[in-house]
């Protein structure tokens, strides 16, 4: 009904202010289980984000639009976890998501980007109005995605730098000593997007592990970063 800011104080007060100290561990992943269940993914995250002696990662990470998002990650040849670790920090699954500075949708895409790469990608049909719609942000963020990672040389923490900041700020941040990229990570001097890289990549760490049922590790999918490796030209036109 289009109140989703009085139902988010609702939720909270109800979940953590109705009584002292809020709620205990299992009701937290009992009022967890009932917004999963109700679609409401942010509130299924935070609210089992909680709990301080019992875990539920099926609630702390979960995978809604499945089948869109797997089936599009491989087709292009991206990680499936690796795009799921980015929407769960970009929008926690909220369909009409819109930051301050204008991205929208799941995977908070820009306006200008949105249609950039609609055309790069031959989505002739493409309208802003699309763009919350889940199965269109999805395709287009993806591209965008792929895009970025392919001018990084696959690396998952450049890419992720250049969603969140830009590619031209990871351009120039690469260009020192080449450091493991958990050490990069850490100087990254913008404090939104230091936080941004460490958070996709544990996200798609542990989303891994769902998907392949494996136990995952977050230093081995980070690799290095450090000067570019040939000298061939980066996409000047990706925005």
């Amino acid at each position: 009904i289009g109140l989703r800011s009085e139902g988010v104080r609702e939720w909270n007060y109800t979940t953590n202010l109705h009584q002292p100290g809020g709620m205990n561990d299992r009701e937290l992943l009992a009022a967890a289980q009932l917004a999963c269940q109700a679609q409401v993914w942010d509130r299924c995250i935070n609210t089992s984000e909680r709990t301080r002696g019992f875990v539920s990662w099926q609630q702390r990470y979960p995978m809604p639009f499945k089948d869109e998002v797997v089936t599009r990650a491989r087709n292009i040849g991206l990680d499936p976890a690796y795009v799921y670790g980015l929407i769960r920090q970009e929008s926690r699954f909220i369909m009409d998501a819109r930051s301050h500075v204008g991205a929208s949708g799941l995977m908070q895409v820009m306006p200008a980007t949105a249609k950039w790469t609609a055309k790069k990608i031959g989505m002739t049909d493409f309208k802003p109005s699309m763009i919350n719609q889940h199965d269109v942000n999805i395709t287009i963020g993806t591209a965008y995605l792929k895009l970025a990672l392919d001018d990084f040389d696959g690396s998952m923490v450049l890419a992720a730098a250049g969603y969140n900041a830009g590619p031209g700020r990871p351009r120039n941040w690469r260009n020192g000593p080449v450091l493991d990229a958990a050490i990069w990570a850490e100087n990254v001097p913008f404090t939104e997007t230091r936080d941004y890289v460490k958070k996709v990549l544990a996200n798609t760490t542990n989303y891994a592990a769902a998907i392949t049922g494996q136990p995952q590790s977050l230093r081995s999918r980070l690799g290095q970063v450090g000067p570019k490796d040939t000298p061939v030209a980066y996409n000047k036109a990706l925005p």
